[in-house]
């Protein structure tokens, strides 16, 4: 009942120069992301509302000369919100059907993994297998799909000892549903000399 998003949201798009100006000079769309570690799920990725970790993730993929970033005004439509507290029900029967599956094909469950001394897990295989078997399982009882997926992440070091807070904590957007992008934009920079109230 309540997984319409009633509300407009900025999101930022890490990516090239060149990816940049075909989207915005040249009216292409972005390119979904169809990994099997796709944190969540395969769709076009989008930072909510923080152009600097757009950024940093595009100068940590790009050389600094080649880093851009695009800004879209998002509609998230039907929206699986995995911060809202019912989405962990729809996780928990999407991880289960996937692990009856596993056992069934005699196929080995994904994994989530690190990256050598990383401790975060950044390759989500598990997470976005659980995401993708959610959205066949709507497919095939011809439930309504849904256009977007969000999440919180809590991600790199802790900002100080013993903080619950840290570097690069997160909201990702994952948009299925190209309708959701009302319109791309070039992210203005900050003119110092005026204040927002």
């Amino acid at each position: 009942m309540y997984h319409h998003s009633p509300n407009l949201v900025l999101g930022f798009h890490g990516c090239t120069k060149d990816t940049f100006e075909q989207v915005l000079y040249h009216h292409q769309e972005l390119e979904p992301s169809n990994n099997t570690y796709d944190w969540l799920g395969n769709g076009v990725y989008f930072w909510e509302n923080s152009y600097d970790r757009a950024i940093d993730w595009a100068l940590n993929h790009y050389k600094k000369e080649d880093a851009e970033v695009i800004g879209t005004v998002l509609d998230l439509g039907f929206c699986l919100d995995l911060m809202d507290f019912s989405s962990r029900e729809v996780l928990k029967v999407g991880y289960d059907i996937l692990v009856e599956e596993c056992k069934q094909f005699h196929v080995q469950l994904p994994i989530n993994k690190n990256i050598g001394k990383n401790t975060d897990l950044l390759i989500r295989e598990l997470d976005c297998a659980v995401i993708e078997r959610i959205h066949r399982f709507g497919e095939e009882m011809n439930t309504e799909e849904y256009d977007s997926v969000r999440g919180a992440f809590i991600e790199g070091k802790r900002i100080y000892p013993n903080s619950g807070f840290y570097e690069k904590t997160h909201i990702q957007i994952c948009v299925r549903n190209p309708n959701c992008i009302k319109g791309y934009f070039a992210p203005k920079k900050e003119n110092v000399d005026f204040k927002l109230v």
